[in-house]
Formats: C-alpha cells, structure tokens, sequence
C-alpha cells in the first residue's frame, strides 16, 4: 500500500450508494467503480464527511480508510465515466430476428403475445430472405466477419417450418459466398416433431426453451388448444438436446400460484437437464395474463433466493433478467438500441413484445419499414430519437436507484403497461430488482474473499457489455451462455 500524501484533502471520486443491511451494517457501493464493501455507521460517516470536503489526510485509522478507499478507486481515481450508448444515423445491424408467425401450437395461460387467437399471420420467405440480405450487406460494408439470425415471434417459430428452413438455407448460401460465419437461434416452446426436432439439432447454434418445471407446474399453464398438458413434448426435446450436447438455455415464466413451488421447480431442471442457464421471470400481466394475480412481490423475491441456492449446487445460474451487478450499461435491452426485428408483414420492430401492426403500443416500438422494390429498410428518424432516449440517466425516477446502471432502467415495454405511458415512477420489479442486485453484491464481497470487491476497468473491457437482444422474452441463452450484443454500450 502506498504511503499517505499528506498536506492534500482526499476527494470522493466515485457515485456512493449507502445500502442499509441490517443494525449498524451498511453495504456501500460505487457502482461505475464496480466496487463495494460492508462498513458501519462510522465508515458512512466518514464517507460523508469526503464528500463536504471534511476530509482529513493524516496518519493514523483515517489514513488506513484513505488508502483503502484509493484501491477501491472511491477516492482520488479522477472523473468517472458513465457507461452511455452511441449511436448514429440509422441502424446498420448484423443481426435479424424474424418474427415468423402468430401461430401457435399452444394455448399458455400467461401469453404475452396471447398467441394463436385470431387469423394467423406468418412471414412469407422472400420477406424474411431480405432481412438477411440487409444485415448481410450491413457485415460486409462493417468489415465484420458474421452476422446472426434469430427466429422469434408472437407465437411459436417453428409453426412457420418453410420459411424458417428457406431462410436458413439462404443464409448459409451468403454465408458461403461471402466467407462469414453464421449463427442461427431459436426461441421455442419446445413442442416439435421428431423431424423437427432432428432438424433443429443439426441446423441451429443453440436455443430458448420455455419451460416451467416438473409437469404438475408446466401443464397447469402450458396446455395445448385442447386443454392438454406439453410437459412430454418438452422433456422429450431436453432430453435429445441433453444427448446432442446442443446449447440450449431454459425460460420459466413464474405465475403467483407457482411461486412457493419455484426452488422445487428449479431443483427439478438442474437434477434431470443440463441447461446452460436457467432464467426465471414472473409472470408479465398483458395478453391472456392480464388480470391476473401479480407475481412480482417480496414472496417471488424469497422464492428465488432458495431457488438460486439449489441451482449453484447443481452447479447451474439462475438469473433474473432486471439483476446483474458487474454489467454496466444506460440501456435495459435492444429495444432502445436499435433492435431490428422484422413482423410478419414487413414492419421493423425494437420490441420482442410488439411483434405485428395491431400490437399495444406499435406506434412507440415499430420504426421502420420495407423502402419498396429497390430493396432496403426506410427508418422513421423521429420514432428512432425517441427510442434512443430512453435510458437510464434520462430518468429523473432512478437517479437515487444503486441498481440503475447494472439494470438499465429495466423493460421500457412493462414501464409503459404500468404507467399508461406516461413519466416513468417505478414498478413492482423496481423492488425484486434492488433485493436481487443487493444479494449480487454481496456475493461478489463474499468470493472476493469478503471484505470487499473491485473489479477494475480493463476487466469490464474483456467482459463486455451484457446488454442483450432482449432482457426478457427474448434472452437467448445457451452452453456458452448469453450472447453479446450487436450494438451497445461503450
């Protein structure tokens, strides 16, 4: 440890967040640092007096906590650098999700999308093959050596097989052409033919399966149009994906009536598969959930935390899409980032929730559409500024939040079902995301050997940004985990 320079006033140079714990124990967290400890009431004390310019930089206990603050980078590490999205003009991806079809081979109880009411729409091939070509020009003007495709919709993708299988095979043709790599992913409800299936493990790079748990908790949501149960379908296709040591990540959707059953539910997959990871959100409260009874309370928040301990003994994550502490970034998900995500009919979507023209709120996310015979997309420039500013520190509502810059603001999409669209004044996930990101932190603490953690820049640099496609429905998760970003925060 380097001596005390005396005669200067030590100067905070970190955001702090005071968190109580429990008597005289507070957790104190610099997020932008990606640093935190635990410390009583005299060490808030003199974190306070730091921050009046009371500072003292003498010998002595004060000095100790100097130099202890100066490795964590709280004092004297100079300006901090807030993790803010760039963009410019209009979005030039590498990355497409097809939203190939409102047809569903289910009925889901909680259905955001309330998927396979009404006249089916589904993409017709040629639609979906200019999407690929888009990004695939996009890759080669970039001098990028890839581009991915993400087979998604208001429905079950698969319901659209030859489409599904014509634009892959176009896309391996460019692929070749063009010497790029090419990752294809699925979002499935993981209900398929053998045929299917087959297909499924010898084409795509990895998928995410929606699955509840054990059948008595799957089958009382995830039904057929006839009111069947599709555990059997679904084990089935784990279970092959488990053989073929195909990457695969698992969603379960968390309804109010299922949370004290979550630990046993999560026991269950991590004893009988083999899921990259295991992401478990409540139940979102739109579509066929509305109305229904709120799973975003203190009990989902307990039941996770039992549940999350008996996945790390099986060696396995639980992760909760608004918690993740070590990211840093002033945008939820891609919504806000320029996701190009293309309906059936043509229109160019931010949100995995808006996934055809008559969807709620189409006005705010779809942004973009066909530009005609000449090929192309033509970008509405106003609906684009207004997406981008959608962040974080635009929020006047999370500026007193600790969780703001690992959560991004969280879902722009459940903010606007909350509040009608209007200014934005926190949610019931607000709470479970705090709970949650509080218990990160400490797990940090605790495996950095547990009087503090601090990670330092060059390793946010190797990280990465953890921002995805979509925090939510539309997380692909495999065995290697979640993938990057196409564009996000630098």
């Amino acid at each position: 440890m380097r001596a005390v320079e005396t005669g200067k006033k030590p100067v905070l140079s970190a955001e702090i967040f005071v968190i109580p714990i429990e008597a005289d124990r507070f957790l104190v967290y610099a997020p932008l640092r990606r640093a935190a400890f635990v410390g009583n009431a005299g060490a808030v004390n003199f974190l306070a007096d730091l921050r009046e310019g009371r500072g003292d930089s003498g010998a002595g206990h004060d000095g100790e906590m100097i130099e202890f603050l100066r490795r964590l980078e709280i004092v004297d590490a100079g300006p901090e650098t807030p993790p803010l999205a760039v963009f410019s003009d209009d979005p030039n991806p590498v990355s497409v999700t097809l939203f190939l079809t409102t047809a569903c081979n289910l009925r889901c109880a909680y259905c955001y999308a309330a998927a396979g009411e009404g006249a089916a729409r589904h993409m017709p091939p040629e639609l979906a093959r200019r999407g690929v070509d888009f990004v695939v020009g996009n890759a080669l003007a970039r001098g990028e050596d890839h581009f991915e495709i993400n087979f998604h919709g208001g429905g079950e993708p698969t319901r659209n097989w030859p489409t599904l299988t014509k634009t892959l095979a176009h896309a391996r043709r460019l692929a070749d052409a063009h010497e790029l790599r090419l990752t294809a992913y699925l979002a499935t409800n993981a209900v398929l033919s053998a045929k299917r299936l087959d297909w499924v493990v010898a084409n795509l790079h990895g998928a995410s399966v929606s699955c509840d748990g054990p059948p008595e908790v799957h089958d009382a949501n995830r039904v057929t149009p006839g009111g069947k149960g599709s555990s059997a379908s679904v084990i089935r296709t784990l279970r092959r994906f488990d053989a073929e040591d195909f990457p695969y990540g698992i969603r379960m959707t968390v309804t109010a009536d299922a949370i004290p059953r979550l630990a046993d539910s999560v026991e269950y997959l991590c004893a009988n598969f083999r899921p990259g990871q295991i992401q478990a959100e409540p139940a979102y409260p739109i579509g066929r959930g509305a109305g229904a009874a709120s799973a975003e309370t203190a009990a989902f928040v307990a039941a996770f935390r039992e549940a999350q301990g008996r996945a790390r003994r099986h060696g396995r994550e639980l992760t909760f899409s608004g918690a993740r502490v070590g990211t840093l970034t002033n945008h939820f998900c891609a919504a806000t980032q320029d996701l190009f995500a293309l309906t059936p009919d043509g229109s160019v979507s931010s949100c995995y929730e808006v996934f055809e023209e008559s969807s709620p709120r189409a006005k705010i996310f779809l942004y973009g559409a066909s530009a005609g015979a000449g090929g192309g997309w033509r970008f509405d420039r106003e609906k684009l500024a207004f997406l981008r500013r959608q962040s974080v520190d635009r929020r006047a509502h999370c500026a007193g939040c600790f969780a703001r810059w690992s959560c991004g603001g969280d879902c722009y999409h459940k903010a606007l079902t909350v509040h009608d669209d209007g200014e934005f004044a926190g949610t019931d996930r607000c709470d479970i995301i705090r709970e949650l990101t509080r218990d990160q932190i400490l797990a940090r603490i605790a495996d950095s050997g547990g009087v503090f953690w601090h990670e330092p820049p060059e390793r946010i640099a190797a990280e990465g940004c953890a921002c995805v496609s979509c925090g939510d429905e539309g997380r692909i998760m495999t065995g290697r985990g979640v993938k990057k970003p196409d564009r996000g925060c630098v």
